[in-house]
């Protein structure tokens, strides 16, 4: 029997509730796990950490929680959250309940003085920020201890992003622990995920403080969703891919998501889909704010069938009635695929989600492993210099001093700020010069895991046993039965059959040679800290003219011809015939094109004179005939060679100016090269593997036109990414 102060407390929620979910009756009821965690931080003000599915209600318990603790005279809530289209829903839903929430992020800065001044005047019930925003100068310094002194209820949603295990660690969410450290005593903590497993639970739990305070509650529930019918489908290639969503997607229930792997795929995909009559949109990190609000509303309201989308559409996405998940491709790991899927059937009986693996996956899962926390030298170099240094150095001014590309600096800062190593003030990073130890035995851990999660996605689309039971043992659900619903359990609900049409359609679709490459018009910043005098814009006499590439190594076209081919430690061999002749089919077009050397235009390229390859210290027979079977079935010379003045440099796959660096003098033009190109007139063919930030061919084509020649047109087989 409840105390009769906690019933009326119970009886307060349930009004809460009603309001929130529009319920005009009254008789909306939370359940008794919802209860629980509110009674834990209303009325007993504790700590809890909830690992509920998704479609659980956890919104539901920070909302009715906040309301009560207003009621009774608490500051206001704050939400630490990742999720800029989950915050929009959150709005709307909280007005509904006669709760005033705002948020602080970047897709608002407009917004950000009025909502300080708002929450100083009392006007504000929930503030939702983003993580990032934990770490802005300004907002640390001038906003954040006012914030936790008056702070009423601290929640952290999608709290695996905490955790070096959880599939979407964000170090800036490690800055939680001093906030919590600051948070006046009595204060309740909610933490919530949909996602974790035992060994990201206990993390999480660790680092919110939860586990080291004896009445802290955790409340994890069961993770199978009966709404879920999984499936696997085994085809042979992409193009049977494409061709079975372009023949099956109007099949699929409702309206949906189609995730791909990378942003090329997704492209790709949409504007196939589109072709086929589908009416879907695409929705990358290249999305810009305002198209991706549109895609999600055009979703919500099922004006689309489909958002073809990669993990930039993840957690929070909140449509209950979401009818299927389709995966083109492989997530590498079971947590963040068991995430994924979870956006569909929250509000339905039925949804269908379907695995679609492919040959490519594993070569996209090694390139983002790739972008792990760097070594310890690197680390070393960047604290060394921010030592050295007589004032706070930007990203753009580390750049040059620093082999890491900036979003992994930026993020290994940003460890180091959480570390204590360094700090973020105005202008840039400062170190603080306290000691730092280098962890590498927990970062051997985490690539390990990482390594063990992949196989268990192969394992995945390979079991005959339950998949929904799979996934929930790789989530540690004490709760995994089969669920009598997938493919394996029931039968399988879809036949692996394509029509003739669409899978010559895809074939013709993926066969499709051609990427453009845009040249470099720009120096990078802060070159002269490299030792480099250059800066601004490169002369117009001394940039390469817009080029082409056979394909991109991360399409499923001919990214997956290409990336055997140049793979790391591939052997050296010819060209071979089929990507010779495709490279030719891309010429044709090229100058068939607007502005291509056949097309009659008054503004149109003058047609090539002649070939010049770039020298290669891992591929030169591969380069060297291409750029032969180019002139001869072009009919133009083979000019030479843009070769190397000395041993063939290390150029690091980091940012601009440390490539720039290694590039500096290194390339030269040969005189008996010099002596061609003063004859020829007209632009040339320059010819290379493959170009990743258009900096090797940014610096050999202004030798080249510095050398006499008229213009310079790059073609390589490959651009990466």
């Amino acid at each position: 029997m409840e105390h009769t102060s906690n019933a009326d407390l119970r009886a307060a929620a349930d009004a809460v509730l009603a309001r929130l979910v529009g319920d005009s009756t009254g008789t909306a009821r939370l359940r008794e796990d919802q209860w629980q965690a509110i009674e834990a931080l209303v009325a007993d003000r504790r700590r809890a950490l909830v690992v509920q599915r998704t479609g659980w209600g956890k919104s539901a318990v920070y909302f009715v929680a906040t309301s009560l603790l207003r009621a009774r005279g608490s500051g206001p809530t704050v939400i630490v959250s990742p999720l800029i289209a989950l915050m929009r829903n959150q709005v709307e839903a909280a007005a509904r309940a006669g709760i005033r929430a705002r948020t602080i992020n970047s897709a608002n800065t407009e917004e950000w003085e009025d909502v300080r001044a708002a929450i100083e005047a009392g006007g504000v019930d929930v503030l939702l920020v983003s993580p990032e925003r934990l770490n802005n100068p300004d907002f640390r310094d001038q906003v954040l201890p006012k914030l936790s002194a008056a702070t009423g209820l601290l929640v952290v949603d999608e709290a695996h992003c905490i955790s070096d295990w959880g599939h979407d660690f964000r170090p800036d969410y490690r800055r939680l622990r001093t906030v919590l450290g600051d948070l006046p005593p009595g204060v309740p903590v909610l933490a919530t995920t949909a996602t974790a497993n035992a060994r990201v639970t206990a993390d999480v739990a660790e680092q919110l403080g939860t586990g080291a305070a004896s009445d802290a509650l955790v409340l994890r529930g069961p993770l199978d969703r009966e709404s879920l019918s999984l499936g696997v489908l085994q085809l042979p290639d992409a193009a049977h891919r494409m061709a079975w969503l372009a023949d099956h997607l109007g099949d699929l229930p409702g309206s949906g998501i189609v995730y791909t792997l990378t942003v090329a795929a997704a492209e790709e995909v949409t504007a196939f889909l589109r072709q086929h009559g589908h009416t879907v949109a695409s929705y990358t990190g290249r999305t810009e704010n305002a198209e991706r609000q549109q895609a999600e509303d055009d979703l919500l309201a099922n004006r689309v069938k489909a958002l073809v989308a990669t993990s930039a559409l993840g957690m929070g996405f909140d449509k209950p009635d979401l009818g299927f998940v389709v995966h083109l491709g492989s997530p590498s790991s079971p947590i963040a695929y068991y995430q994924q899927v979870g956006r569909a059937g929250r509000g339905v009986e039925h949804a269908e989600v379907l695995l679609l693996p492919g040959k490519e996956d594993e070569a996209i899962w090694q390139y983002f492993a790739s972008l792990a926390f760097p070594s310890e030298d690197r680390v070393r170099c960047t604290l060394d210099i921010l030592a050295q240094a007589d004032r706070p150095l930007s990203l753009p001014a580390l750049e040059p001093l620093v082999d890491l590309r900036r979003s992994r600096l930026e993020t290994m800062l940003k460890v180091l700020d959480v570390d204590g190593a360094v700090r973020r003030v105005k202008g840039g990073w400062v170190a603080t010069g306290e000691p730092w130890s280098y962890d590498a035995e927990r970062y051997d851990w985490v690539a390990r895991q990482r390594a063990a999660e992949q196989q268990a996605m192969r394992a995945y689309a390979s079991t005959a046993a339950c998949r929904m039971e799979f996934l929930q043992r790789q989530l540690d659900d004490e709760g995994a039965a089969p669920c009598g619903r997938c493919d394996n359990c029931a039968g399988p609900r879809f036949a692996i059959e394509t029509s003739v049409a669409a899978l010559e359609a895809a074939r013709n679709d993926l066969g499709r040679a051609g990427v453009e490459v845009e040249p470099r018009r720009m120096w990078p910043t802060g070159l002269q800290a490299a030792g480099i005098d250059l800066k601004g814009r490169i002369p117009v006499g001394e940039q390469a003219a817009p080029g082409r590439a056979l394909g991109r190594l991360s399409d499923i076209g001919w990214g997956n011809r290409l990336r055997p081919l140049l793979a790391s430690g591939a052997p050296d061999a010819p060209v071979p015939d089929d990507v010779a002749r495709a490279v030719v089919d891309v010429l044709a077009d090229w100058a068939r094109g607007p502005a291509g050397w056949a097309s009659g235009a008054s503004d149109a390229q003058a047609r090539p004179v002649g070939v010049v390859t770039v020298a290669s210290r891992t591929r030169p027979r591969l380069i060297h005939s291409l750029g032969a079977r180019i002139a001869e079935i072009g009919h133009l010379p083979l000019l030479g060679s843009v070769e190397y003045s000395g041993e063939v440099p290390r150029v690091p796959r980091s940012n601009s100016a440390q490539r720039l660096k290694a590039l500096d003098g290194a390339l030269v033009v040969p005189p008996a090269l010099v002596s061609v190109l003063a004859e020829v007139q007209g632009p040339i063919l320059l010819v290379d593997d493959r170009t990743e930030t258009g900096w090797t061919l940014a610096v050999a084509a202004r030798l080249l036109r510095r050398s006499g020649a008229q213009g310079v047109l790059p073609l390589v087989l490959a651009v990466q990414g």
